[in-house]
């Protein structure tokens, strides 16, 4: 099963590689992988997408949470939660593209007259796949996504207490 987890960690130098270290050690893979500052900039918020049964999750987040810079560690899959992913797609030019960004609530954010265009799209990881189906005939030079990220719905938030 598909699991996205968030890690609160310590923004300093050699975290990222402590994390990726622990997944390859026990032979674990990390689907995605995001990170970047909270608002507290001492504290910086990962979202990593992996797959495993339940024992094999609660293994990662007991070994994660043994890490020192690792302030807390969440399971969101199985809460109420929203999740985005970002795709930035190079697609040679057609004006009928510009329909498609528009329905998918996309950008396109660079263009060269009758040769390319860059659309941007953000959306849930589905949504994304349906957009690149749609556009792949008219010829897709490159793409590119961030992964998701996620948050629990609610009042609540997952930040250092």
């Amino acid at each position: 099963m598909r699991h996205t987890i968030t890690v609160l960690v310590e923004n300093e130098f050699g975290v990222l590689t402590r994390v990726a270290g622990l997944f390859s050690a026990r032979g674990y893979n990390i689907e995605s992988l995001n990170v970047a500052p909270t608002l507290d900039k001492t504290v910086s918020r990962m979202t990593l997408v992996t797959r495993g049964d339940e024992r094999i999750i609660e293994q990662i987040k007991k070994q994660l949470n043994k890490l020192i810079p690792v302030i807390k560690t969440e399971d969101i899959s199985h809460k109420v939660h929203l999740e985005r992913e970002m795709l930035l797609v190079k697609i040679q030019a057609d004006p009928a593209i510009a329909d498609l960004v528009y329905e998918f609530d996309g950008k396109i954010i660079d263009e060269d007259s009758g040769q390319y265009m860059i659309v941007e799209i953000t959306g849930h990881i589905d949504a994304l796949q349906d957009f690149l189906n749609k556009v792949s005939p008219f010829g897709v030079i490159e793409s590119t996504r961030t992964g998701p990220v996620g948050m629990s719905r609610g009042l609540e938030g997952f930040v250092v207490e």
